[in-house]
């Protein structure tokens, strides 16, 4: 049974608290899923008592929660509500931390502390918890939980570990990726390694590319102060996209064990080719969205977005064409793309077959046989599709494409959301879906020579219209000119 713990959270007024972790928290209250005598801190500025983030909480849970708030659920949750006021930097208001955790004999030994902060505070806020002792697995264990980026590029990276791992053990660190939560990427470990039909066919031999595409509708929004100088190849790539590849492309791993996962797909990063400098023009291409259309609403350019420069080349499109130098994978390119200010919404693996190795049916009226495709649709709705060729009804021998879906397709999206997923795996130690230290520094090793490349490219980005689907020169990156983006399902 998942043991009690006292669950504290730095920066519980921030913007992922009130959107992400108490809602997510609201609900596994609603579910029964969290032990009776599991307690929850903020640890924020607000001078506030624990009754005054108790009513906040209530307040802003109303329209963040799936369906109409439950009262019992949210007096159930408010009990275990505390509030500790303090600065990130103010060594007082950790010793009061520690000693709330500690006097009081309501809150439980086993202790998890989620960093729901900026990544740059993260070294200041161990370096406290260690100078207090609150590291030590004394009565209980101690998690710490660190939200990405996990730095900004791979030196930056190996810096933050090394002061991570001076306070706490690498079994003891939680590095989410929420992507990791979704139920359909989990999915597509259960459908590559469930199904024994595909093990065949999953390889260079039958599979022409792969493409895992995730693209937003809306632009930066209010985020312009982390999302400049960030871009989509750091926001979405390095983590998300490079997390779904090592997924699709891993071995079968000996077990489900946490080591046994992490370790398949730190080989597969492993076994990405370099890209060198002079070759990140031909793997790699960025751009930026101007004024258009979507949805019928007018929307500004990213110049034009609120507190960014006039003259920044921050890209918010991102498309990556990577080989995995592997016995399974060589030669067979997996085209990575990101992109705001889009024609849609969605998150797709689209995996392409190779054609037939003998064209039966060129002498007869079928123009072009279309390639079969496996599509799995992460989100906003969660669907398995694979499309076969059949013969349409009439005399003539033509084909059309047929569309297997599976019978969730038509239910909508898994009514679990990521973080409460990843919770409860926190406080059942299972990392499984969180993020090792080698994974991190092998995910920057892949995109960094482009990241560098790009840093010294400041007078020109190529832009595309918002409301599209990105800019056309982004085809380039192509091995064929049979081959395009796949944009939904």
């Amino acid at each position: 049974m998942t043991q009690a713990c006292s669950l504290i959270i730095f920066g519980s007024t921030g913007n992922l608290a009130r959107n992400k972790l108490l809602p997510a928290l609201y609900h596994l209250e609603l579910a029964d899923k969290l032990p009776p005598s599991t307690r929850i801190l903020g640890f924020g500025r607000r001078d506030w008592s624990d009754m005054d983030w108790r009513a906040e909480v209530a307040g802003s849970l109303e329209s963040r929660v799936r369906g109409a708030p439950d009262e019992g659920a949210l007096e159930r949750l408010g009990a275990r509500l505390h509030f500790v006021p303090g600065d990130l930097t103010d060594p007082q208001a950790y010793a009061r931390l520690r000693d709330r955790l500690r006097a009081d004999p309501t809150m439980p030994g086993n202790l998890v502390f989620y960093l729901s902060i900026a990544p740059r505070q993260y070294g200041e806020v161990v370096d406290q918890l260690s100078a207090q002792g609150l590291q030590e697995q004394g009565a209980g264990w101690v998690r710490l939980v660190v939200e990405k980026p996990f730095g900004f590029d791979l030196e930056s990276a190996s810096i933050l570990e090394e002061r991570l791992h001076r306070h706490f053990g690498e079994e003891q660190i939680y590095r989410i990726d929420h992507y990791l939560g979704k139920s359909m990427v989990q999915n597509v470990l259960v459908f590559r390694f469930a199904n024994l039909m595909l093990e065949p066919l999953w390889n260079r031999n039958y599979i022409d590319h792969v493409q895992i595409s995730h693209s937003e509708a809306r632009g930066i929004e209010e985020r312009a102060g982390f999302y400049d100088g960030v871009g989509a190849l750091r926001d979405m790539i390095q983590s998300h996209l490079l997390q779904m590849l090592t997924l699709v492309a891993m071995e079968p791993p000996p077990s489900l064990d946490a080591e046994a996962l992490r370790d398949e797909k730190v080989k597969v990063l492993r076994s990405i080719r370099p890209i060198s400098r002079q070759a990140v023009h031909a793997h790699a291409f960025r751009a930026q969205y101007r004024g258009g259309e979507v949805a019928g609403v007018k929307v500004p350019g990213y110049l034009e977005e609120r507190d960014v420069g006039h003259n920044s080349t921050t890209e918010t499109y991102a498309a990556l064409k990577l080989y995995i130098d592997n016995w399974r994978w060589r030669n067979v390119p997996f085209y990575l793309r990101t992109g705001k200010r889009m024609a849609d919404t969605n998150s797709l693996i689209s995996i392409r077959f190779k054609h037939p190795p003998q064209q039966l049916f060129r002498y007869t009226a079928i123009e072009e046989l279309k390639p079969n495709w496996i599509l799995l649709n992460i989100q906003p709705s969660e669907c398995l599709r694979v499309e076969i060729q059949v013969k349409q009804a009439g005399l003539e021998m033509r084909t059309q494409t047929e569309r297997l879906d599976a019978s969730t397709c038509a239910v909508g999206s898994s009514q679990i959301d990521a973080y409460e997923a990843l919770i409860l795996d926190v406080i059942a130690g299972d990392h499984s879906l969180f993020l090792r230290s080698d994974e991190v520094s092998w995910a920057w090793q892949v995109v960094d020579p482009v990241l560098k490349l790009w840093a010294t490219e400041r007078d020109f980005i190529q832009t595309y219209p918002a409301g599209g689907w990105g800019p056309t020169e982004a085809t380039r990156l192509f091995d064929r000119d049979d081959q395009d983006w796949r944009n939904g399902l």
